[in-house]
C-alpha cells in the first residue's frame, strides 16, 4: 500500500497528514479553515485517495501559515507515498468544468519542483478564504512533492467555481499520474532511469 503519515510542527502550526494513494476517496478533515476542508475533500474524492488532515495554526493572524503548511505537509506525504515512482504513469492531466468555470491541471512526478499557477480569480475572498492562499497551498505542495504542476483556470466568473474546478482537476490529474501502469510495473518512467 502506498501510504504516508507526516507530522509537521513549527512555531506557527501543527499539522498531521495521513495519505493513502490507493484509497477510495475518504477524507477526514479538520484544518481550521472550512473552505480549505471543502477543497481538500475534492482532492480526495476525485483523486480516489484517502486523506486525513488535522491542523492547528495561528488563525488569529490569518490563514496563510496554516494553508501553506498543509500544502507542504501533503506534498511531503505524496513524495513519501509514491516511493521510487517505479511503474507509475508519471504524467497526469485533467479538465474540469463547474457551470461557467473551466480549469486544467497538468502534473509531472518529475522530481523537479515547479509551479505555473494562472488563476485570475474574479474576487479576492471566497467567504472568509483569501484566494491568494490557493497559490500558497499549491506552491508548498509542488515544492515538497517534487512535482511540476501547471494550473490554469481557462474561464470563470464565480470565484468559488474557479477554485473548486482547480482542486477537482488537481485530484483527477494526480490520480492519473500516480496510477500504476500495468505494462510498466518494474520501469521508472524516465530515460534517465531515475526520477
Amino acid at each position: 500500500m502506498r501510504h504516508a503519515r507526516i507530522c509537521r510542527k513549527t512555531a506557527e502550526t501543527q499539522i498531521e497528514v495521513e495519505l493513502n494513494l490507493d484509497g477510495s476517496g475518504v477524507a477526514k478533515l479538520d484544518s481550521g479553515v472550512p473552505f480549505l476542508d471543502h477543497m481538500l475533500d475534492q482532492i480526495a474524492r476525485h483523486g480516489l485517495l484517502d486523506l486525513t488532515v488535522t491542523a492547528k495554526g495561528d488563525l488569529h493572524i490569518d490563514g496563510h501559515h496554516t494553508v501553506e503548511d498543509i500544502g507542504i505537509t501533503i506534498g511531503e506525504a505524496l513524495f513519501q507515498a509514491v516511493g521510487d515512482k517505479r511503474g507509475i504513469r508519471r504524467y497526469g492531466h485533467a479538465y474540469v468544468p463547474l457551470d461557467e468555470a473551466l480549469s486544467r491541471v497538468v502534473i509531472d512526478f518529475s522530481g523537479r519542483p515547479g509551479l505555473e499557477f494562472h488563476v485570475p480569480f474574479t474576487r479576492a475572498m471566497i467567504g472568509a478564504f483569501d484566494v491568494d492562499l490557493a497559490h500558497e497551498f499549491f506552491q508548498g505542495l509542488a515544492n515538497h512533492a517534487r512535482v511540476t504542476l501547471h494550473i490554469d483556470n481557462l474561464r470563470g466568473e464565480n470565484a468559488h467555481h474557479q477554485c473548486e474546478t482547480v482542486f477537482k482537476a488537481f485530484g483527477r490529474a494526480l490520480r492519473m499520474a500516480a496510477e500504476r501502469d500495468a505494462r510498466a510495473l518494474e520501469d521508472i518512467p524516465s530515460t534517465k532511469g531515475a526520477l
